[in-house]
């Protein structure tokens, strides 16, 4: 069945393969880390109470069968190991059908944990990487060729990703059309990398040509995916090239990255096939099948990229099949942050001394300079930018973050950078400030050693304590 594999495409699938192994090992090693404190029975929104009002059918989840912490470390922990195995290729040692099951498992996995992880997994690379890993099942091992159909669909996710970005960007902001979005994007993006003051303080004239760069990108080079080689690697090679870019200038978890492994699958790297036998005639079928139920589903993401009503970053059925995606139709003009501190006093007063929790990721101390985490997602730090826009984000979980402050909480603690108090000795009230921040000039940077200027703006929460009815049993 020469029509149905691009045996071309085996050194294809076998790069494509191995970097989305690496992703996912990221992602559960992300989920490990952090569940306790963010979802785990004690956390700050915690899985059992979402699936006792949440129908299974809504967000099919091994967790609707079962939840503990030590099973969901168990899953997350397990995760991790079937991704090193793929990363290592297991499944090319395994019969056809043995590696197709080896890779559901990382997809089943994440999917449990993604429909139960609430706003804490509500980011569009969450969606992307299970619709990817999905199709990552029926991309076969070396027992087949690569199926032409499957590396048309991962192209096809590719165009979607790329061209949704392209059009909510134009439909949205001004400052895109304007191209004058890059004046403000590097300064107010939700975790800056180490390279992102440099990056904002570039020349004007070069933000324009790099948001004209970027529109074309997205906007044009996309069709360019489904053309005849060597045009559809260059297109492929190009989009590469503009995600470095970003890698460069942010932490975006592994939006970036997830991004380039499926520009990757678009690239003819020149190798000699080696000699496979036809594929099954049952693997045709299931591949064909399915498939054809994905591009039925694709309705839904395509409308809603035609619309004017264009939205980013949602999933259109509970198993993360098909979604529509897009990132930063509006750009802020202004940073501001959420400033947490404790205090040991009583009573709190403003003169008190207040100590500020600092953060792995998002900018606190102003003479401290962003590092860069990703293809590792912060969670807690992402969300605190989102709080700083407005308190109503951070209505669900905020609260129960300035709890687990004032009781020390080990594992609330291990998503910080540093605790101002000893483990012994929590803090007897906790308050959060609203600060503007602002990138310093060349001037200001060496005079100070700083990158951040920041200015009090308002109280974003009054002096806490726990009272008997806060306290957790």
């Amino acid at each position: 069945m020469e029509w149905f594999t691009a045996s071309d495409y085996w050194l294809t699938r076998l790069v494509f393969q191995r970097s989305l192994a690496a992703l996912y090992l990221v992602a559960f090693l992300a989920a490990a880390l952090q569940f306790r404190a963010l979802i785990g029975e004690r956390g700050m929104l915690p899985v059992p109470r979402f699936v006792e009002r949440v129908p299974a059918r809504r967000s099919p989840s091994l967790f609707h069968l079962h939840y503990s912490d030590r099973f969901f470390a168990l899953c997350a922990w397990s995760g991790c190991a079937v991704s090193a195995a793929l990363l290592a290729g297991l499944d090319s040692l395994l019969p056809l059908w043995g590696g197709m099951l080896l890779w559901l498992v990382p997809w089943a996995l994440y999917l449990s944990i993604v429909n139960v992880g609430q706003t804490w997994y509500s980011f569009g690379w969450e969606s992307l990487l299970l619709e990817v890993g999905f199709l990552a099942v029926l991309l076969g091992n070396d027992e087949v060729g690569p199926p032409v159909v499957v590396l048309f669909l991962l192209r096809w996710i590719l165009f979607r990703v790329e061209f949704g970005a392209g059009l909510i960007k134009l439909r949205g902001d001004e400052c895109w059309r304007k191209l004058t979005c890059l004046d403000h994007h590097h300064e107010t993006q939700p975790m800056p990398g180490p390279l992102s003051w440099f990056f904002h303080h570039l020349p004007k004239p070069l933000h324009r040509v790099e948001v004209a760069a970027n529109h074309v990108t997205q906007l044009v080079v996309p069709f360019l995916l489904f053309t005849p080689q060597p045009v559809a690697t260059a297109a492929a090679a190009l989009m590469i090239v503009t995600q470095l870019w970003l890698v460069l200038s942010g932490n975006f978890a592994w939006l970036n990255w997830i991004t380039i492994v499926l520009a990757l699958s678009a690239v003819a790297f020149p190798a000699d096939p080696p000699d496979v036998p036809d594929a099954p005639l049952w693997y045709v079928v299931v591949v064909l099948a399915v498939s054809a139920l994905l591009l039925g589903l694709s309705y839904r993401p395509v409308r809603n990229m035609l619309s004017r009503r264009q939205v980013m970053n949602r999933s259109f059925d509970p198993l993360h099949l098909v979604n529509t995606y897009g990132a930063f139709g509006s750009v802020s003009r202004v940073r501001y942050e959420v400033v947490v501190e404790g205090t040991a006093d009583e009573p709190a007063r403003r003169d008190s001394d207040w100590r500020e929790y600092e953060f792995k990721g998002k900018p606190g101390d102003p003479r401290r300079w962003p590092r860069q985490f990703a293809p590792y997602h912060l969670r807690l730090d992402w969300l605190m930018w989102f709080a700083a826009l407005s308190p109503a984000y951070a209505g669900p979980w905020f609260g129960a973050l300035v709890e687990r402050l004032l009781e020390n909480d080990r594992d609330t603690l291990r998503l910080l950078r540093r605790s101002p108090f000893p483990p012994d000795e929590p803090p007897r009230y906790v308050r959060a400030r609203l600060f503007r921040y602002r990138y310093t000039t060349w001037r200001e940077l060496r005079e100070t050693g700083a990158c951040w200027e920041r200015t009090y703006v308002r109280e974003f929460l009054p002096p806490t304590r726990l009272t008997r009815t806060s306290r957790r049993p």
